[in-house]
C-alpha cells in the first residue's frame, strides 16, 4: 500500500511543493498565532504550549533510540516510541521527525515571540524580543541541523523554560521573581531528565544549563518583562473621569500633521495643575499583585524619582485592569512614568514632556477626550 502511494500523482505533486512547506508554515503559523493568541495570555494558549512540548519530547525520545531497541516492545511504555519509529522508517522519509521538530519549535517560538512582543515596552526588554525574533527566523533554516542532537536539546530546553515562565505564575497566581528562577530551573530539569531517559544519550545536554544561566541573568538585569503581565494601554492626561463602565481622559491633541495618532505626549500645563497617568494592564485570572507608577524626571544626574504610587492589581479582566495616578505641582522638563513590580521589574516605560504656561493669557493647546 505504501509503495502504491509513493507512485501516485498526488504524492509526486506533494514532493514537488515540499520545498515551499517551511515558508508556508512559517508565515501561516505566525499569522495564525497572532490572530488566535489575541492580546492576552489565555489558559488555552498555555495548554497548547505544554502539548507542543510533550510532542517535541516524544519525537526526541523516538529519534534518539538505537535501532536494536526498536524490536523490544515488552514494556507497555516502550510500545508507542517503537511504533512511531518503525512507522516513519517504513515510510522511507527520514526527514519527517526533524521536519516535525522544526514545525513544533517554530510554533512555540512564534507564539512566545508574540507574547514577549506584547509585554516588552522598554529597550532592555526589546533586546530579548529581538533575540526571540532571531531564533524564530533562524529556525526556518536549520531543519537539517536538528540531526545534531546538541542543538535539538538546546532548543527544546529553551522552549521548556520559556513555557514554564508563563505557566508557573499563572498556576500560582504570583509574579514574584522567585517563580521565574524556579520555572527556568524546572524547564532545564525537564530537558535534562528527558535526555537521561533517552537510551542513546546523543549530543550534549550542557548547553541547556548555559541557556538557563543566561535567562536568569537576563531577568536579573531587567531584560525580560514580568510575564505573563501584558500592558494594554498607557496614556498621559489632564483629567480622568469615570463615566459608567468607561474612563474618559482629557488628553493633549496632536498637531494636524501628525495624522497617525490623535494625542501628543508634549503637555502644556498651568501652574499647580495635575497630570494623570492612566494604565490598563492584563493579568490572567487568579493572579494578584502590586504594581507601581514611578514618576521620574530627567536631570543632570539622570532619571530621578519624584513619586512612586502603588496599586493592587487583580487579573481576569480581558480589557485589562485599569488604574490611574497623578502628579501635582509638576515642573517643566522631560518626564517618564515607569510601571514596575514590587521587586523593581519594569513592565512599561512611557516618556513625555511638560511645559508650564507662564501666564494665564497664554493660548491653551487643543485637547481631546477619549474613552478607555
Amino acid at each position: 500500500m505504501i509503495q502504491s502511494l509513493k507512485k501516485s500523482r498526488v504524492y509526486q505533486h506533494i514532493l514537488k511543493i515540499g520545498d515551499f512547506f517551511p515558508v508556508l508554515f512559517f508565515f501561516g503559523g505566525f499569522i495564525w498565532d497572532a490572530v488566535t493568541i489575541g492580546r492576552n495570555v489565555a489558559t488555552s494558549d498555555l495548554v497548547t504550549f505544554v502539548a507542543y512540548l510533550l510532542l517535541a519530547g516524544l519525537i526526541l525520545f523516538v529519534i534518539g533510540r538505537p535501532s536494536y531497541v526498536l524490536a523490544d516492545t515488552s514494556n507497555p511504555l516502550d510500545w508507542l516510541p517503537a511504533f512511531l519509529h518503525n512507522t516513519y522508517r517504513r515510510l522511507h522519509y527520514p526527514h519527517l521527525p526533524y521536519f516535525l521538530l522544526q514545525f513544533i519549535y517554530g510554533n512555540l517560538l512564534s507564539s512566545l515571540f508574540i507574547l514577549y512582543f506584547k509585554s516588552a515596552n522598554h529597550w532592555l526588554a526589546w533586546v530579548m524580543t529581538i533575540i526571540m525574533a532571531g531564533l524564530l527566523v533562524g529556525n526556518e533554516f536549520i531543519e537539517s541541523e536538528y540531526r545534531r542532537f546538541t542543538l535539538s536539546w538546546a532548543v527544546f530546553g529553551l522552549c521548556a523554560m520559556l513555557v514554564f515562565n508563563f505557566v508557573l505564575p499563572c498556576v500560582l497566581g504570583s509574579i514574584h521573581a522567585v517563580w521565574f528562577y524556579l520555572s527556568t530551573l524546572l524547564g532545564a530539569v525537564a530537558a535534562h531528565g528527558l535526555y537521561r531517559k533517552t537510551p542513546s544519550h546523543l549530543g550534549s545536554i550542557y548547553p541547556v544549563w548555559l541557556i538557563a544561566s543566561l535567562l536568569m541573568f537576563a531577568y536579573s538585569v531587567d531584560m525580560i518583562p514580568p510575564v505573563p503581565l501584558v500592558k494594554r494601554e498607557i496614556a498621559m492626561a489632564y483629567d480622568v473621569q469615570k463615566v459608567g463602565m468607561q474612563y474618559q481622559l482629557s488628553q493633549q491633541a496632536s498637531s494636524w500633521w501628525v495624522f497617525w495618532r490623535k494625542t501628543s505626549d508634549d503637555l502644556t500645563v498651568a501652574p499647580n495643575q495635575r497630570v494623570y497617568c492612566f494604565s490598563s494592564i492584563f493579568a490572567p485570572a487568579g493572579l494578584s499583585t502590586k504594581l507601581f507608577h514611578n514618576w521620574q524626571i530627567y536631570t543632570k544626574k539622570g532619571w530621578v524619582t519624584q513619586s512612586r504610587a502603588g496599586f493592587a492589581l487583580k487579573g481576569g479582566r480581558y480589557g485589562g485592569y485599569r488604574v490611574y495616578t497623578f502628579k501635582s505641582n509638576i515642573t517643566a522638563g522631560n518626564w517618564r512614568v515607569s510601571i514596575e513590580t514590587e521587586d523593581g521589574k519594569t513592565l512599561a516605560i512611557y516618556p513625555f514632556t511638560v511645559k508650564v504656561a507662564l501666564t494665564s493669557l497664554e493660548k491653551p493647546r487643543e485637547k481631546i477626550v477619549l474613552s478607555y
